[in-house]
C-alpha cells in the first residue's frame, strides 16, 4: 500500500535528525514525567520541535527549515513522500516524539512469560499536507530470577532473554523476590506534520 508520506520518513526524521535539529539550535522543547505507584513505576518522555519551511528545491527535492533560534537544518524527501508538491514556503513542520515505559510488579505471578508487539499508523489524506504517526507497542511479561539487594541488581528472565535490570531506588527492591512476575509496557509514538503559515496581516 502506498502511502502519502512515507512513515520511514517519519521514524528517521525523529530518531535520526532530531539529535542533529538541537544542534543546529532548532530548539526542541519536552518534558519528562516519572509516577511511582505501590509496586508500579511509569516514566514518560516526550519531545517537540518546530520549524518554518524556507526554501524548497522540487527537482531535488531538497527542504530548509528554519527554527526559532535562526539556525537551519537541510532535509532531502525521498521519492516515497507523496504529497512533496503541497509543501510551501512558510509552512511549519512539527516534529513530536513520546517515549514511555511502565513496569509493574507481580507478586509470586505465574503467567507465561510473553512478549507482544503491536503497532497503529496514520498517514495523510491525498491532497492534504504530508503527516505521518507511528505509535508501536511492546508488552512483555518476565520472571525474577535473582535480586541483588547490595548493588540493587534484579535479574529479569523474558521470553527470549535474560536482562539485568538496576533498581536505583533500592527501598523499591524489599518487595521484590525471586519468583515474582514483571510486567513491562513500552510505548514509542513518532508524529510528524505540517501546517499552513499564517496569512500575513494587510495594513489599511
Amino acid at each position: 500500500m502506498k502511502h502519502p508520506i512515507s512513515l520511514r520518513l517519519a521514524v528517521i526524521a525523529v530518531l535520526a535528525v532530531l539529535p542533529t535539529l538541537a544542534l543546529a539550535q532548532i530548539a526542541p522543547t519536552g518534558a519528562v514525567v516519572v509516577q511511582k505507584d505501590k509496586g508500579a513505576v511509569r516514566a514518560a518522555k516526550t519531545v517537540v520541535v518546530q520549524g518554518a519551511i524556507t526554501a524548497i528545491d522540487q527537482e531535488s527535492r531538497h527542504l530548509t527549515i528554519k527554527g526559532g533560534g535562526g539556525n537551519e537544518l537541510s532535509l532531502v524527501a525521498g521519492p516515497e513522500v507523496k504529497n512533496f508538491a503541497q509543501l510551501k514556503v512558510g509552512d511549519i513542520v512539527t516534529l513530536n516524539a513520546i517515549r514511555s515505559l511502565a513496569l509493574e510488579l507481580k507478586k509470586g505471578g505465574t503467567a507465561a512469560r510473553e512478549r507482544v508487539e503491536s503497532t497503529e499508523t496514520v498517514q495523510a489524506k491525498p491532497g492534504e499536507k504530508p503527516m505521518a504517526g507511528e505509535a508501536t507497542t511492546v508488552r512483555a511479561i518476565a520472571d525474577v530470577t535473582a535480586v541483588n539487594q547490595k548493588t540493587g541488581m534484579v535479574t529479569l528472565r523474558g521470553p527470549e532473554r535474560t536482562l539485568d535490570l538496576e533498581v536505583k531506588d533500592k527501598a523499591i527492591l524489599k518487595d521484590i523476590a525471586v519468583g515474582d512476575q514483571v510486567e513491562a509496557t513500552y510505548v514509542e509514538a513518532i508524529a510528524i506534520s505540517v501546517k499552513g503559515a499564517k496569512p500575513a496581516k494587510t495594513v489599511k
